[in-house]
């Protein structure tokens, strides 16, 4: 049976079928029901847990889009008055009822009847969240919930004024590609002072942020939040060591690549030292890649992009639009950053970005929507905890999806020339943000280690990790004010702690999946959608299997797969 992209929202069968979420009052009874209900055989379990599964599924989907109206703007109260209200009135209600239908699940004498090929994952994870789960801990998460917005509602409202008109930051981000090196660096200093402005609201978030998430692991019982935030993200298949081991593999297989790649640069644009400013240029005479004019123009020749490498990629996406699922361009007012949400109920996801033309913008449409085709996919599970997928192979998805497109950027370039520039500058990215996944990883480590540190420290530290992971290629001399707060334009920080390490994982993977591409399309495809069809039904390393790839992050494989990404750059080059 071919795959569609037609899916239809989940119709209810326990809840009344109009149903809408008011307030904690009105739901509060379907958890009691659920609590109550007695289990007599291994059948009425699987219908306790579909019932759950719709429940779950119906407050996810109400969550996402009150995070979703509120991102899309920041300047409207009401939007952020709603979904202050979830996280206050109605999550924190909701928790003590989760654990209990957890252990009610754990406990129930007919869960080892369920088949354990597809429950596996998801009792594992039930059992950690009991693990984890504290009643002092409730109040502490809802006013984290609400605080991690914060971020947004500050980066949001950054602007800059360049030739008489206001810029968002990710706006003025077009400059840097100019070939004049005056427009560029004006520019890049300008956003720089814009985000030194706000520096100290950002350190005081942060500072707050990080108490907060230390006291949770302490009542919790784990050392630090680091320690606690490895099982929450049920990081059972590679440890911190892992992690280090990583940093150093980038130090070691990375970073002279990144030393040749800037070095060519170099000569390209003719400078005796290459600026911050200079690593997005062109030479005097080379326009800048305008792949796209706007938000629609971008989603239209995705599609077409899509529709080339597999027709039911593309359906995705019209699917989406028809549902009108996208908020695309970047103005003032909208929280910085991309992301898809998968819509537990509706299926289909809600991609949202701040393009400005660039072709920087083509990579983000892509790798997002590579995300969504991993949400349609993973639709048809029965349970909604099984579509909760790792974030490991969720980057998968969306990175390989980067580089399965490349050869189908006609829809965005009509010169070869442009298409190999474009491609040139996919594989330049592809190597040059190891390190600093690295840097962002190794700081938080540091960070939440040492709770109590002071805003100096915590400077010298950032400016001490983000100098081991750099190369002489690039010359910051007097920039070092810039420097010192260049972490506090990384969103994860703030609002999803730990969640980086995984973009490193997953780009590995991503690489080993385009190599099975660059060798057999059809066959890589099939891989592709096999593995995510499995939502979060198997392990990580399963997983991966399923993908035809290794979860593998190795100093030696690190190295074969920077060799061969290397290799394939080159050839651009000629």
């Amino acid at each position: 049976m071919p795959r569609t992209a037609d899916i239809q929202k989940l119709p209810h069968h326990y809840l009344p079928k109009d149903y809408v979420l008011t307030d904690w009052a009105s739901i509060e009874s379907f958890f009691k029901e659920l609590l109550d209900r007695p289990i007599a055989q291994v059948e009425a379990l699987e219908k306790w847990l579909l019932d759950l599964s719709e429940l779950e599924a119906f407050i996810s989907e109400d969550a996402c889009w009150r995070q979703i109206k509120m991102t899309c703007d920041t300047t409207d109260k009401s939007l952020e008055e709603a979904f202050n209200y979830f996280c206050m009135e109605i999550q924190p209600k909701m928790q003590p009822y989760a654990d209990a239908l957890n252990k009610k699940l754990i406990n129930c004498p007919f869960t080892k009847e369920l088949n354990q090929d597809l429950y596996f994952t998801y009792l594992r994870s039930v059992k950690k969240s009991i693990e984890l789960f504290r009643e002092e801990n409730i109040p502490i998460q809802a006013a984290l919930s609400v605080l991690q917005q914060q971020y947004g509602t500050i980066a949001g409202n950054m602007t800059i004024s360049f030739r008489e008109q206001e810029f968002t930051l990710q706006q003025a981000a077009q400059f840097l590609e100019d070939a004049d090196r005056t427009v560029r660096e004006e520019v890049y200093r300008k956003v720089q002072e814009r985000r030194l402005q706000d520096q100290v609201s950002m350190h005081d978030l942060f500072t707050s942020l990080v108490q907060k998430r230390n006291q949770i692991a302490l009542n919790a019982g784990f050392a630090n939040y680091r320690d606690y935030k490895f099982v929450e993200l049920g990081r059972f298949d590679y440890s911190k060591e892992d992690c280090f081991q990583f940093h150093e593999a980038i130090k070691l297989h990375v970073l002279p690549l990144i030393d040749k790649i800037y070095a060519r640069k170099k000569k390209k644009l003719g400078v005796a030292t290459l600026k911050p400013w200079d690593t997005e240029a062109e030479p005097a005479g080379t326009k800048p890649l305008r792949p796209f004019t706007n938000g629609k123009d971008l989603f239209e020749k995705s599609v077409a992009c899509f529709e080339q490498l597999n027709p039911f990629f593309a359906d995705c996406l019209k699917k989406m639009n028809e549902l009108k699922h996208f908020d695309l361009e970047s103005r003032k007012g909208k929280a910085p950053g991309g992301y898809n949400c998968p819509l537990a109920e509706s299926g289909a996801p809600f991609i949202f970005m701040n393009a400005a033309g660039q072709m920087s913008d083509v990579t983000t449409m892509v790798h997002e929507g590579g995300h969504a085709v991993h949400s349609f996919l993973a639709h048809p599970l029965p349970l909604s905890a099984f579509k909760e997928y790792p974030m490991e192979i969720a980057e998968v998805a969306s990175m390989s999806m980067e580089l399965f497109t490349m050869n189908h950027w006609q829809s965005f370039f009509d010169k070869e020339t442009d298409l190999n520039r474009a491609k040139e500058h996919q594989l330049e990215r592809t190597i040059t943000i190891f390190p600093w996944i690295a840097i962002i990883d190794k700081f938080q480590h540091w960070v939440y280690e040492n709770p109590n540190h002071t805003i100096e420290q915590r400077t010298a530290t950032w400016n001490a990790i983000t100098q081991e992971f750099s190369t002489d290629s690039i010359d910051y001399s007097g920039l070092d004010a810039f420097r010192a707060v260049s972490w506090q334009r990384q969103l994860h920080l703030f609002e999803v702690p730990f969640y980086y390490i995984e973009y490193g994982i997953a780009q590995l993977g991503a690489i080993g999946m385009w190599m099975q591409y660059q060798n057999n399309p059809k066959s890589a495809l099939e891989n592709y959608m096999a593995a995510l069809s499995l939502g979060g039904t198997q392990t990580l390393p399963a997983l991966y299997q399923a993908a035809g790839i290794e979860f593998n992050f190795s100093p030696n494989y690190v190295k074969k797969l920077m060799d061969f990404t290397n290799q394939e750059l080159e050839k651009l080059y000629v």
